[in-house]
């Protein structure tokens, strides 16, 4: 695989914008779980080893266990491994990041706002988004997780 440029090198206020989504991400209110369960299924999605393996360690430390990140990508025929709220943040994930499709239906939508504040729909929608950017540019840029772990 041949190397790429490093977005953060050549165009640091790119990278600069993107930690302060980060930050905003970071700082929503939204359980941390409920982000990490975000970022490992959109990861999944567009085949981002960087960001899985990232962030299913982030989730480990947080206090997820092993068999739900292992059954995440299958979640949606588990019955009582997700709550009914994880799994609309998941269907969420899936449709925002599979925009192409059909997009955020209004069935998710609807079920979401069973649970959540409108506000809270919007950080969940963002969180979304963020790692959506965040795959892209790792992807983009071939970074690999041997760059990282040595």
């Amino acid at each position: 695989m041949q190397n790429r440029i490093n977005i953060g090198s050549v165009e640091p206020n790119a990278l600069k914008a993107m930690m302060g989504l980060e930050t905003y991400i970071a700082q929503a209110p939204i359980s941390k779980s409920l982000k990490e369960l975000i970022k490992i299924r959109a990861s999944q999605i567009n085949g981002c080893a960087y960001c899985i393996d990232m962030h299913t360690k982030d989730a480990l430390k947080n206090g997820e266990t092993n068999q739900r990140i292992f059954l995440i990508s299958a979640w949606h025929e588990t019955h009582d491994i997700f709550t009914k709220e994880e799994k609309v943040v998941l269907k969420i994930t899936e449709e925002v990041t599979l925009i192409h499709k059909n997009g955020l239906t209004d069935e998710t939508y609807d079920k979401a706002l069973k649970f959540f504040s409108d506000n809270q729909i919007a950080q969940i929608i963002m969180a979304v988004v963020v790692i959506n950017a965040w795959n892209r540019i790792a992807i983009s840029g071939h970074l690999k997780i041997e760059e990282v772990h040595g």
